[in-house]
C-alpha cells in the first residue's frame, strides 16, 4: 500500500512539475517573442536526457482517447456553424480529399523507399504510414504563426481542416492495419470499415448535440452546466467508436451544433464560464502536448538504434518521405485551385486566389495526432522503431517550416484582419442590436414602470448607439424595475445579433465579441441585483422573464 502511495505520489508530483513548466515557458516564449511550441519540444528533448527524468512513452490511447477529444471539442465550439456551412466543399476537399490523397502518394513512397531497404514492407505498411502522416495540426500552425497573425479565410480553412482530417486520417490508419492483420481482407471490407465509420460518426454527432442541448437547456446552475460541458466531448467519443463509428467526427459535429446553439439553451453566466474553462483547458492539454513531443524523443532513439537502415540512407529515406507529403499538398492544393477558378460557375464564386493556394500549401504542420498515431502500428510491423524516429523527424521538421508561415503571409500581402474594420463592424452592429432593445423597451413598458427610469435606458441606448459599445452606464435606482427592462432590452439586442449572424453580414469575430459583451453585461447585471437588491419577503423575480425568454427555442 505504500509503495504504491508513493508510486502515485511521485506521478502527480510529475504531473504537476510538468504543468507549472509548461506555464513558465509559455509565458517567457510569449514575453520574449519566440515561439512557444518550438520552445517546448526544445526543452522537453533536453529534459529526456537528464538522469533523473523517467522515460515518458506516449501511450497513444492516452492522446486519442483523453486529450484529442477534449481539444477538438474546444475549437469546434469557438467554429462557425455558418461559416463551415458556406465553405463546407472547400473543408472537405482539404480534410478529406487531401488526406486520401497523401495517404496515397506518402504510402507508396514509404512503400518504394522502405521497401528498397528494409525485406517485409508491404504496401499495407506503407499506407498505414501516410495515414500517419496525413492529417495536420492547426492549432500548432495558428500557434507558430500567432494570434491575427493569418487572414481569415485562410485561418478558417487551417481550422476547418485542422478539426475533420483527423478523423478522416485515423479511419484511414485503422482501415491500413485491419490490412496489415488480415492481408486478404480485401478493399471491399476496407470502403465498408470507411463508410460505417464516417456516417456513424455524423449521425451519432447529431444525436448526441440533440440530447445535450435538450438537457443543458434545464439547467440553471452554471457549475452544472460547465460541468456537463466537459463531459461532452467523451459522451460523444467512446459511444461512437464502441459502434465502429468515427468518435472524432461525433466530437467535432457535436463542438460545432452546441457552440452555434449556445445562445438559445444557455444563460450568460454559463456561457462565460464555459469560454474560461475550456480556454484553461486548452492551453493546458496544447502546449503539455509540445512538451510531451519532445520528451519522447530519448525511447524513439533507443528503439531506432537497434534498426538495420543506416544513418545515410535512413536520412534520405526520411527527406524523401517528407518531400513526398509536402509535394502531395501542394499538387492538391494547387489542383483544387485550377478547379475552383475555371470549373462550374458555384465553384468559381468561392475561389480562393494563388497567394492563398501557396499559403494554404505551406502550411502543413504535423503534431501531436502523428505521434500519437504511429504508436498504433501493430508490433509486428517491420522497423517500427525507424517509423517511429521518422514520425518525430518530420512532425519537428514541419514545426520549423511552420515558423515561416507568418513572413510568408506578409511577403504575400495576403490582407491580414483589420482592427480598424472590426470596430466600424462593431459599431454598426451594436447599434443595430441597440435599435432593436429600444423598440423592445417601448413594448415592454408599463405605466407602473418609473418614467424617469424609461427614459434613462432609452438615453442609455441612444448613447451606446451612437458610441457603438455595449458597455453599461451602472445600475440606478429602481432595481427590480432596471433588471426586469435591462435584461428584455438585452434579449432583443442578441436576437438582433444573431438574426445577422444567419444573415452573414458581419465577420464572425464581430459577431463573438459583441455576444460576448452581452454575456458579460448580463452575469454582471445579475450578480449586482442578487447581491446589493434581492430581498425574498418583498421581491419579485424580475429575472425570471429572461429565463423563459432563454427557454424559447
Amino acid at each position: 500500500m505504500g509503495e504504491t502511495s508513493s508510486a502515485f505520489a511521485g506521478l502527480v508530483a510529475w504531473t504537476v512539475a510538468g504543468l507549472l513548466l509548461v506555464v513558465t515557458v509559455t509565458g517567457l516564449s510569449r514575453k520574449v517573442g519566440w515561439s512557444a511550441p518550438l520552445v517546448l519540444v526544445a526543452v522537453g528533448v533536453g529534459l529526456s536526457y537528464l538522469p533523473f527524468t523517467p522515460q515518458v512513452r506516449l501511450e497513444p490511447d492516452v492522446v486519442l482517447v483523453a486529450v484529442l477529444p477534449a481539444l477538438l471539442f474546444a475549437a469546434a465550439l469557438q467554429t462557425s456553424f455558418l461559416e463551415v456551412r458556406s465553405r463546407g466543399d472547400s473543408i472537405l476537399a482539404l480534410s478529406v480529399g487531401l488526406v486520401l490523397f497523401s495517404v496515397l502518394v506518402v504510402g507508396f513512397a514509404t512503400y518504394w523507399l522502405l521497401g528498397a531497404v528494409v525485406p517485409g514492407v508491404t504496401l499495407a505498411v506503407g499506407l498505414a504510414f501516410g495515414a500517419i502522416l496525413a492529417p495536420t495540426d492547426a492549432v500548432s500552425v495558428g500557434a507558430l504563426a500567432g494570434t491575427g497573425r493569418l487572414p481569415r479565410r485562410l485561418a478558417s480553412l487551417l481550422e476547418g481542416e485542422g478539426l475533420l482530417n483527423d478523423a478522416t486520417a485515423l479511419v484511414s490508419l485503422n482501415t491500413a492495419i485491419a490490412a496489415i492483420l488480415e492481408p486478404g481482407a480485401g478493399f471491399g471490407n476496407a470502403f465498408w470499415l470507411f463508410g460505417r465509420a464516417v456516417l456513424g460518426g455524423v449521425a451519432f454527432g447529431v444525436v448526441v448535440a440533440w440530447v445535450i442541448g435538450r438537457v443543458r437547456r434545464r439547467l440553471r446552475a452554471p457549475v452544472l452546466d460547465t460541468s456537463l460541458s466537459l463531459a461532452t466531448p467523451y459522451v460523444a467519443y467512446l459511444p461512437s467508436s464502441l459502434i465502429g463509428g468515427s468518435g472524432f467526427l461525433s466530437v467535432v459535429i457535436t463542438g460545432i451544433w452546441l457552440g452555434y446553439r449556445a445562445p438559445s439553451f444557455q444563460s450568460a453566466e454559463s456561457r462565460v464560464a464555459e469560454r474560461i474553462n475550456w480556454r484553461t483547458v486548452s492551453f493546458l492539454l496544447e502546449n503539455a502536448v509540445f512538451l510531451l513531443i519532445g520528451l519522447q524523443l530519448k525511447g524513439i532513439v533507443e528503439l531506432a538504434a537497434t534498426s538495420d537502415i543506416g544513418v545515410l540512407p535512413g536520412v534520405l529515406i526520411i527527406a524523401g518521405i517528407y518531400l513526398s507529403m509536402v509535394v502531395a499538398r501542394f499538387a492538391w492544393v494547387f489542383g483544387a485551385t485550377l478547379l475552383y477558378r475555371f470549373g462550374p460557375e458555384a465553384l468559381r464564386e468561392r475561389r480562393w486566389d494563388w497567394k492563398t493556394a501557396i499559403a494554404i500549401s505551406f502550411a502543413g504542420v504535423r503534431g501531436v495526432v502523428t505521434l500519437a498515431a504511429v504508436f498504433l502500428l501493430p508490433p509486428g510491423t517491420p522497423d517500427v522503431g525507424f517509423l517511429q524516429l521518422a514520425a518525430f523527424v518530420i512532425v519537428v521538421v514541419s514545426l520549423l517550416q511552420g515558423l515561416a508561415i507568418g513572413p510568408l503571409v506578409r511577403r504575400l500581402r495576403l490582407p491580414l484582419p483589420n482592427p480598424e474594420q472590426d470596430r466600424v463592424q462593431i459599431r454598426s452592429l451594436v447599434a443595430e442590436a441597440q435599435d432593436a432593445a429600444i423598440s423592445r423597451l417601448e413594448q415592454e413598458a408599463t405605466e407602473e414602470d418609473p418614467e424617469e427610469l424609461v427614459s434613462s435606458l432609452k438615453r442609455s441606448a441612444e448613447y451606446r448607439m451612437m458610441i457603438g459599445t455595449s458597455d453599461e452606464q451602472g445600475m440606478i435606482t429602481q432595481p427590480d424595475a432596471y433588471s426586469r427592462l435591462r435584461l428584455l432590452m438585452l434579449d432583443s439586442e442578441r436576437r438582433a445579433v444573431l438574426d445577422a449572424q444567419r444573415e452573414g453580414r458581419y465577420e464572425d469575430s464581430v459577431i463573438n465579441a459583441v455576444l460576448g459583451d452581452f454575456d458579460s453585461i448580463e452575469t454582471a447585471l445579475k450578480r449586482s441585483y442578487r447581491r446589493d437588491v434581492a430581498k425574498p419577503q418583498a421581491r419579485s423575480n424580475p429575472l425570471g422573464a429572461l429565463g423563459r425568454l432563454r427557454r424559447r427555442p
